[in-house]
């Protein structure tokens, strides 16, 4: 037996069903597998297992064709040598197949396989006006004591923040976002050995002050491209890179179309400085439209799975933002659930970093996605 993808071969065919095929296969991760070589046995157990997958199937010949989430196939190379225990080398197919769809971000010396387990994000801000907790944290004892929490309820990365980009935020200068970060930084990780850092910036002194004390991940919310120096600086080491979009400045005709269009020239753009591409990840900007929380923020809650395409990791940064505020009248303390639901919608078409101030409930969320996600039954024998 012999076993092939040919999802992305479905894209090459000008005929509508294979073009609407190719295109739900990559907006929610399903494989079209191909077994060849197939006798009638195997072509029987190859059906009833997909259909047991949740999937479709079809055979032709000594040749079976199906589609498949790629959780399922997944679970089908796991159940493998109980259904093909004469079948080593096309499990060994099936393998490299599904490497193939890892989605790796590589940020310092950390390599992060976000298809095997999303990234939880938490937000240390220490600032005194960021829209949420501006000026909660400000003293030492204060950032420890949430850092510490944060940790224990299964944060994956600290990002420090001492500039807001709030709507109709005020700048500060480099020196004084360096102030407010690098000390308590320094601090941290005393505390802390472990702990992986990342940053919220778009100056490029404050980047160079990051990396210096060893950050692991920048977060620009100009996505890098408008000073040149940040690229020359960034492709001397091997930070990870999370880079935005915004629209804050121009209006969209399609906004989907554009969004595509945006992050396609970004990463040409960062990947022509000599950037490895697996150091990028993506923010579609959600909160940072021309009108703050307008019907465009909607669209993009909707529409991440039009990025899987990148193939590369799309963050989910909607933590109790002020569209909840405006569309439902919640304050920013009564907002936890509404943000859980706004992110479950996001994480279950591909969001896999959850950029968050609630580092507890968003463990349990994605602990209890990934059990239904991965929820297919098949009984022992």
């Amino acid at each position: 037996m012999r076993i092939q993808d040919t999802t992305q071969a479905l894209g090459n065919h000008s005929d509508f069903e294979s073009q609407a095929l190719f295109a739900l296969a990559t907006k929610q991760n399903r494989l079209n597998l191909q077994f060849t070589d197939v006798d009638a046995g195997q072509a029987g157990r190859l059906q009833h297992v997909i259909h047991q997958l949740d999937g479709a199937s079809q055979v032709l010949d000594r040749t079976v064709v199906g589609l498949l989430t790629l959780e399922a196939a997944k679970r089908l190379n796991q159940e493998w040598p109980k259904l093909f225990h004469d079948q080593a080398a096309a499990q060994g197919q099936l393998r490299q197949i599904l490497k193939q769809y890892d989605i790796i971000w590589q940020a310092g010396d950390h390599r992060f396989n976000l298809t095997e387990k999303a990234m939880i994000y938490a937000v240390m801000n220490i600032t005194p006006d960021s829209f949420y907790d501006g000026g909660r944290y400000q003293s030492m004892d204060a950032v420890l004591k949430h850092v510490e929490q944060m940790l224990a309820d299964g944060a994956d990365i600290i990002e420090v923040n001492g500039q807001t980009t709030r709507p109709g935020f005020k700048e500060v200068t480099p020196e004084v976002e360096i102030e407010r970060t690098i000390p308590y930084m320094k601090a941290i990780r005393q505390a802390f050995p472990k702990v992986v850092f990342a940053i919220d910036t778009y100056k490029l002194p404050v980047m160079k002050a990051a990396i210096d004390e060893g950050v692991s991940i920048i977060n620009d919310v100009n996505a890098f491209t408008d000073n040149p120096d940040k690229l020359a600086l960034l492709a001397q080491n091997n930070v990870g890179l999370l880079t935005m979009h915004s629209s804050r400045g121009h209006e969209y005709d399609d906004l989907t179309t554009g969004m595509h269009r945006f992050f396609e020239q970004n990463l040409a753009d960062i990947t022509s400085a000599g950037i490895d591409i697996e150091r990028i990840a993506l923010d579609q900007g959600i909160g940072y439209s021309k009108v703050p929380d307008g019907a465009q923020d909607y669209v993009m809650m909707r529409n991440l799975d039009q990025f899987n395409d990148f193939r590369r990791p799309i963050m989910t940064a909607i933590s109790r933002k002020g569209y909840l505020g405006l569309l439902l009248g919640l304050k920013k303390d009564e907002r936890l659930p509404m943000t859980l639901v706004t992110e479950a919608e996001m994480y279950l078409k591909g969001g896999r970093i959850l950029r968050v101030h609630d580092v507890k409930e968003t463990k349990q969320l994605v602990t209890l996605l990934d059990e239904i996600r991965n929820g297919y039954w098949l009984p022992t024998e």
